[in-house]
């Protein structure tokens, strides 16, 4: 039996992949400009929305060019250590640059350099690789994913910002819920980082969808388009769609399959999400998915509010990709079937 194409796992590039190829060329293409201009660059958006399998796509592009290196860290741990261990098993010419220049014996990494005494600054041990780095006509990419405002990320971007000044060829590509971000960028010491180049992660393309189905299950496009209007265009609804489907004898839309995409949703997805919400916001959003858009007007009027008492609300539900309020004067949901998780929640 052939495999399922679709998959729910989250930051593993599925086969049945639509890739964002607009925003990871733009991002190649600046990372590897031979005058580069920005050294930081952050993904935003929900949970499922497409960051991590963007950022892995970046990645693949950028390691095809033999002048980068990339290195993944973690946010939760040291991350300047982190980041000079993995140097150090990157490539030849770094190991054999620390073994014979840099004692880094204090820290676990390399061989003891008996001439040399041990260094007690990390990140003046990073700032002589990136010398040597510079030297040899390379560049490095550090990608963090699930970024969060953590001891270990405040300190690292504060080295970065120093980093960049002495002009060294360090790259930064960040991926996180965009309140973490936020709360990052508005640390005191961190302010830089609202210079950095920040894409949010749209909805993909609902053509691009429809034909996928389309293809993939040789059914008309009109049926592949009913499919992927139920999805909004949310990237792990992409995926939940096309897995129940997939598994369904008969390769159709039909309640059964509707169920268990609404549960997938549910478990993955927005009882997570929902959590963290506040009492305030669950209430308002209660209100909000009664209809597929409505005015502002209207939502203060059912919901017996004025209008200052709603915008920080407004603006929470906003950050946290709940609503969309591009539209002047209307609000709507941008999740698919956000409204029969809502409706089912205890209030």
């Amino acid at each position: 039996m052939e495999r399922n194409p679709f998959v729910l796992n989250f930051g593993k590039v599925p086969t049945q992949y639509i890739s964002r190829e607009i925003l990871i060329d733009e991002i190649v293409q600046e990372l590897t400009a031979e005058n580069a201009q920005n050294n930081c660059f952050m993904l935003t958006g929900t949970r499922g929305s497409g960051k991590t399998v963007t950022m892995t796509s970046i990645e693949k592009e950028i390691s095809t060019f033999e002048d980068w290196i990339i290195i993944r860290l973690n946010s939760e741990r040291n991350m300047l250590e982190g980041l000079v261990a993995k140097l150090y098993d990157s490539k030849e010419f770094i190991t054999k640059f620390i073994d014979t220049s840099i004692n880094l014996s204090k820290f676990g990494i390399g061989v003891t350099v008996s001439s040399k005494p041990p260094v007690a600054d990390i990140e003046s041990a990073l700032e002589r690789i990136l010398k040597e780095i510079k030297k040899k006509k390379k560049r490095l990419l550090v990608t963090i994913d699930e970024v969060s405002n953590t001891e270990y990320m405040r300190e690292f971007a504060s080295s970065f910002q120093i980093l960049i000044r002495e002009d060294l060829p360090i790259f930064l590509l960040m991926a996180g819920l965009y309140e973490n971000i936020h709360d990052l960028k508005n640390e005191k010491n961190l302010t830089f980082l609202y210079r950095a180049t920040q894409y949010e992660m749209e909805p993909l393309n609902l053509t691009l969808i429809a034909d996928r189905y389309s293809k993939v299950f040789g059914i008309s496009y009109e049926k592949a388009m009913d499919m992927a209007v139920i999805t909004k265009g949310y990237p792990f609804a992409y995926q939940a769609m096309g897995k129940y489907v997939w598994d369904d004898k008969k390769h159709e839309l039909n309640n059964s399959v509707l169920l268990k995409f609404d549960e997938a949703l549910s478990h993955y997805v927005y009882k997570k999400m929902w959590s963290e919400l506040s009492q305030k916001d669950k209430w308002f959003m209660s209100f909000i998915v009664q209809k597929e858009d409505m005015p502002v007007s209207e939502l203060l009027e059912i919901s017996a509010q004025k209008k200052n008492e709603f915008s920080q609300y407004r603006e929470r539900l906003r950050d946290k990709g709940l609503i969309d309020v591009s539209t002047h004067g209307i609000i709507k949901y941008t999740l698919p079937r956000f409204d029969i998780f809502v409706k089912n929640q205890p209030q």
